[in-house]
């Protein structure tokens, strides 16, 4: 069932659960991510940034919304991270049913001003926008320095930020950062902060960077008002170290034998995060989701075999 951003984000805040949304950018990512949470019954965000966009093309979203329409679960399609306000509008176009305007790294005017134009020109259109203030630093960042380049969210910032522009949900800044951690560092989320935004804005609340931090601090967030949390380098690393793996043997050479693999080490990340954000199980607050359908699954994908 294909729902805006708002639609899926709604009952999330209020019984205190978070939607996953997760990073795609090829079809066998947007199938393993909406066949386990038809699994788990959860609703889902498909999250599509602009450099997955222009990788996967204007008509690859003909797919996504074809898939997500005939899904089980609710579903919304969201454009992660847009920069600009015709970029924005090109994605309505195309059908998102979502869409952020990231000004986050403008000055707190321009951030308002570019927001609260998006806004008033998505609403028009009938689909949601996520606004962002503060900021999560760099992706991949290489060094526990890098996350000194963290603006964190402040109440009072949030809270006038939501007034000037209308937003539908807001991400913050609270102690994440996008992609994978160098390791033996662990982020380490500020709940107190995450309470203290929650208690000063009447918005859902998005956390961006949730792949590599603890489960049991994100579980915490989700308490904490975060009703939707990015995933992009954990499903990845699942889908492309399963691919790296089966490449290794060179006889492996036909599609059908090749992907399976990663198609199930995907879901199971998605089952997983499921359980951490509380999100399994919870289609059923969103009414009618056309569950008589569901995705249809091939059985050579159940099987994990091919016969020849």
């Amino acid at each position: 069932m294909l729902i805006t951003g708002s639609e899926i984000l709604a009952p999330a805040y209020e019984h205190g659960f978070a939607v996953p949304a997760y990073n795609i950018s090829d079809y066998g990512m947007l199938y393993a991510a909406l066949t386990a949470s038809e699994e788990a019954q959860s609703p889902i965000i498909i999250s599509i940034h602009p450099a997955e966009w222009e990788l996967v093309g204007d008509e690859f979203l003909a797919s996504v919304r074809e898939l997500a329409a005939h899904a089980s679960v609710p579903v919304a399609i969201q454009l992660d991270h847009g920069a600009t306000f015709e970029q924005v509008i090109g994605a309505i176009r195309l059908g998102f049913t979502s869409v952020m305007i990231d000004g986050s790294l403008l000055a707190y005017d321009d951030n308002v001003a570019l927001t609260r134009k998006v806004v008033e020109a998505a609403h028009s259109a009938g689909v949601s926008v996520e606004g962002e203030i503060g900021t999560i630093g760099e992706r991949d960042p290489d060094t526990a320095q890098a996350f000194s380049n963290i603006i964190y969210t402040t109440p009072d910032e949030a809270a006038a930020f939501v007034a000037a522009t209308n937003v539908d949900f807001l991400a913050v800044a609270a102690g994440t950062c996008h992609g994978v951690y160098p390791a033996g560092v662990d982020p380490e989320i500020k709940l107190k902060l995450l309470e203290q935004i929650r208690d000063a804005v009447e918005v859902p609340l998005v956390l961006h960077g949730g792949s590599g931090a603890i489960d049991s601090e994100v579980s915490q967030a989700v308490t904490r008002g975060v009703s939707k949390v990015n995933i992009s380098a954990d499903l990845k690393t699942a889908y492309f170290v399963k691919l790296r793996e089966v490449l290794e043997d060179p006889k492996q050479r036909e599609p059908h034998d090749i992907y399976p693999p990663a198609l199930a080490a995907t879901q199971e990340v998605v089952r997983h995060k499921a359980a951490v954000f509380g999100s399994t199980g919870r289609a059923d607050l969103y009414g009618a989701t056309g569950a008589e359908s569901g995705i249809k699954r091939p059985n050579w994908l159940a099987a994990h075999v091919f016969e020849h």
